[in-house]
């Protein structure tokens, strides 16, 4: 039986053979624990940490000092958010999007269960931020200002530069989960005005369970407080032993992202472009989120229910894909994020998001394409 066509990068990625081969070493010979200082093994995987902590850093115009690693995207969210709230309690005020993913919403529900005041905030029917609207929700104990680079499910992608000025124009934190935006567009922390980014390795073709946190040091020294206790290592912010084989992957994952963004992305967007002219002209076919300021990979349809239940039929076994994120597909709810687009449930549960990667290959999107037309023909 073959193998289905992957097209759900969102959700995760292949590890790239190159990573898995840079970090076999570390799984074996190389396995000494970063933080014993007293012997080879240890400071030859300290020096591994080191390496993929500055390729991490020049991936987003950062010092190698200011990313702590962490387990993943969700963990870097919960310590960006709950860590600054309780270094400033003084300032009860957030603001997020109300097309967040869950690793924000979760962590600023959870505050706002302990007394903080949260605002999410509206998009427009493109997925985008209004920003008078964003401007008009500041308050006077406004703490932090948190955007989603990248939207995992509908690809838009937020002006961040325009938002960290506007929060440090009004002495605002501003952070931003950028899991699905690094290695596929310019990320800079400075330019930008970003204070805290969470990163992630796996939405890149590195491995999973290792990510990063971005926590900036100067023009303001962002403060954290700890959401684990135990350990001395990442200056204390997130102790535990260091996974080495895992942050040599990311470190090397970024590296490739970044040496080939420029062709990959081309490639990758005549890709997506191929696949929506295949569909265009199907009826009732809607495309969400703007079509313009959208990551390359992804394109996020949605026909009428029952067609849609001819064309999951079609796909069934055939092609992988999300009717939603990946973190909420078991869950029969529409799609928070068309919701807040305004489309109406019944689509939004009728919507399918496709991702378009490293590995695609123009006859993998012919045959997605042909398949969904057969099933939308049949229908009619």
């Amino acid at each position: 039986m073959h193998r289905p066509i992957y097209l759900d990068l969102h959700a995760t990625t292949a590890t790239d053979p190159r990573v898995l081969a840079a970090m076999l070493p570390y799984f074996g010979e190389s396995y000494g624990n970063p933080a014993s200082q007293g012997h080879g093994f240890g400071w030859e995987a300290a020096a591994a940490v080191n390496q993929a902590r500055e390729q991490l850093a020049a991936a987003i115009n950062a010092t190698p000092e200011e990313l702590i690693f962490t387990s993943g995207a969700t963990e870097a969210n919960n310590l960006a958010i709950k860590g600054v709230a309780e270094s400033y309690p003084h300032r009860r005020h957030l603001i997020a999007v109300q097309t967040e993913h869950s690793a924000v919403l979760g962590p600023c529900r959870y505050l706002e269960s302990l007394g903080w005041a949260v605002t999410y905030m509206p998009v427009r029917e493109n997925g985008l931020l209004d920003l008078n609207v964003l401007r008009a929700a500041i308050r006077a104990d406004t703490l932090l200002i948190s955007v989603m680079a990248a939207n995992n499910e509908i690809g838009v992608l937020q002006p961040l530069a325009e938002i960290g000025a506007i929060a440090h124009h009004h002495g605002i934190l501003f952070h931003t989960d950028a899991a699905q935006a690094l290695g596929k567009i310019p990320l800079d922390v400075d330019a930008m005005q970003v204070d805290l980014m969470s990163l992630t390795a796996h939405k890149v073709y590195g491995p999973k369970g290792i990510g990063a946190l971005y926590v900036r040091r100067r023009s303001p020294r962002v403060i954290l407080v700890p959401q684990l206790h135990g350990g001395g290592q990442e200056r204390g912010l997130r102790p535990g032993t260091l996974a080495t084989p895992l942050i040599v992957g990311f470190g090397t994952a970024i590296a490739l992202a970044l040496a080939e963004r420029q062709a990959e992305l081309g490639r990758i967007a005549t890709l997506r472009d191929h696949l929506w002219q295949h569909l265009a002209s199907m009826p009732g076919i809607e495309r969400h989120g703007d079509p313009v300021q959208v990551l390359p990979h992804t394109l996020n349809v949605s026909f009428p229910p029952a067609i849609a239940v001819s064309v999951q039929s079609q796909l069934r076994g055939r092609v992988a894909y999300s009717h939603a994120s990946a973190c909420s597909s078991g869950n029969p709810q529409p799609s928070h994020v068309l919701r807040a687009l305004g489309v109406p449930a019944e689509r939004a549960i009728a919507a399918f998001r496709f991702g378009i990667g490293r590995y695609t290959t123009p006859t993998e999107i012919d045959t997605v394409g042909t398949l969904i037309r057969g099933a939308v023909l049949s229908h009619a």
